[in-house]
C-alpha cells in the first residue's frame, strides 16, 4: 500500500466527515466517519480529481459496485487498484 495513496485518502475523507487526519483509522466505515450518501458522493468526486482515475460506483446501489466502500482501507485498496490499472 503506497503511503501517498493512503494519506491522500484518508485526507479526503476526513475533510468530508470534518474531522482530524489523525481521526481516521484504515478499519473505519463511513458510517462510523459520520459520512452519509452525499458525503460518499462528494468523497468519490474528490477521489476522481486527486488522482485523475474513473470509480466505477453507483450511489443507487453501493452494493453492487467494483469499488468497495466497507472501510477506509478498503477504498484506499480500490483506488491502488484502479491507479494499477491505468499505469498499465
Amino acid at each position: 500500500m503506497s503511503l501517498d495513496v493512503q494519506d491522500r485518502v484518508v485526507a479526503i475523507i476526513a475533510e468530508q466527515a470534518v474531522l482530524d487526519v489523525a481521526d481516521v483509522k484504515l478499519d473505519m466505515s463511513l458510517d462510523d466517519l459520520g459520512i452519509d450518501s452525499l458525503g460518499l458522493v462528494e468523497s468519490i468526486f474528490a477521489i476522481e480529481e486527486a488522482f485523475d482515475i474513473s470509480v466505477p460506483f453507483n450511489a443507487n446501489e453501493p452494493e453492487k459496485n467494483e469499488f468497495d466502500i466497507s472501510s477506509v482501507q478498503a477504498i484506499v485498496a480500490a483506488v491502488e487498484g484502479l491507479l494499477a490499472r491505468k499505469v498499465a
